[in-house]
This record gives C-alpha cells, sequence and structure tokens, in this order.
C-alpha cells in the first residue's frame, strides 16, 4: 500500500503549505486588519479563521464513530464577532490545524477508503480530505486575498515577487543542479 502512504504523506505536506500561506498573511497585520470586512457581504479574516477552526473541529474529531457535522458546532456563530487579540485568533486557528493533523496522522491506508459522513453524505475518507483540502485551500486564498488588498504596497509576497520569476527560475534550475 506504498500509495496509500504516499496519499497521506503528499496531502499533509499540502494542508501543511496552505496552513503556512494564511500564517504568513496573518502576520503581516495588525488585529484590527484582520477583523477588517472588505465589504458588508465580506468576512473578515478573523471570521474565516473562525469559520475554518470550527469546521475542522468537526470534520476531523471522531472521524469514525460520528458525522463530520457535529450537533453542538454552531457554523453561524462562526460568522459573527471577532476576537480581542491577535493571540487569541492564532490560538483558534491553531486548534483547528491541530485536530486536523492529528486525525491525519491516525490514518492508515486501510482507512483511505473507510466511509465517514459529511452532513449524511457518505464519502470515502480519501474523498473527504480531497473535500477539506479544497475548502481549506478556498478560505485560505480569501485570506490572502484580504491581507494583499489591506496591506496594499506594504504586501510582502508569499510566493515569487511580481517581476522575479526569471530570477527564481535561475535559481531553482542552479539549485537543483548543484544537487545532482
Amino acid at each position: 500500500m506504498e500509495w496509500a502512504q504516499e496519499f497521506l504523506s503528499c496531502t499533509t505536506d499540502k494542508f501543511f503549505d496552505v496552513k503556512k500561506l494564511g500564517e504568513k498573511t496573518i502576520e503581516q497585520l495588525s488585529l484590527e486588519q484582520l477583523q477588517q470586512a472588505p465589504s458588508s457581504e465580506s468576512n473578515s479574516i478573523a471570521i474565516i479563521v473562525k469559520h475554518l477552526s470550527g469546521n475542522m473541529v468537526a470534520r476531523w474529531t471522531d472521524l469514525f464513530g460520528s458525522d463530520g457535522e457535529k450537533p453542538g458546532r454552531n457554523r453561524d456563530q462562526e460568522f459573527e464577532g471577532g476576537f480581542a487579540t491577535k493571540e487569541d485568533l492564532i490560538a483558534c486557528w491553531e486548534t483547528g490545524w491541530q485536530v486536523l493533523f492529528a486525525a491525519l496522522a491516525a490514518l492508515s491506508h486501510d482507512d483511505l477508503m473507510k466511509t465517514v459522513t459529511i452532513r449524511n453524505e457518505p464519502h470515502s475518507v480519501m474523498k473527504a480530505i480531497q473535500r477539506q483540502l479544497s475548502h481549506y485551500s478556498y478560505h485560505v486564498g480569501q485570506i490572502v486575498y484580504i491581507g494583499k488588498q489591506l496591506q496594499n504596497e506594504h504586501w510582502v509576497s508569499l510566493s515569487i515577487p511580481r517581476g522575479k520569476s526569471v530570477e527564481y527560475n535561475q535559481e531553482v534550475f542552479r539549485r537543483h543542479s548543484s544537487e545532482g
């Protein structure tokens, strides 16, 4: 079952990459910015963090023993209020990711084709993982976009800075050539 271990490893790495993008954005912003919604119909980064954490805790706690939409979760409440401090926001963020990573670490290759439910809809564990990777990437993309708008010219790029693709590629190819 080598493919299963590779799938779990690659997926865990991708979740970690998504988490890092969110963190590098959050680091650049003040509490006030994190709680600022771009418009009346948009969510602030703080709200998105609350929603992501609530979703992660619900989906990944007791993965095989209960539905991924836990009765105690108040999803609507995730879209209200904010945080008293930036540290509180980061603690909420970390809670969700810790639950996710613990659940992924506990999975074996035999678990991937087992069935779990989300809102009473059956999913293989592999499908549930892909569903959540897509969902979390979507919301972290929102976090990055809002962060870029708020920081504007003070934004520190999270990937290849504009106009630096050639230099970046040359460095990557040089590094890989010297390793081989």
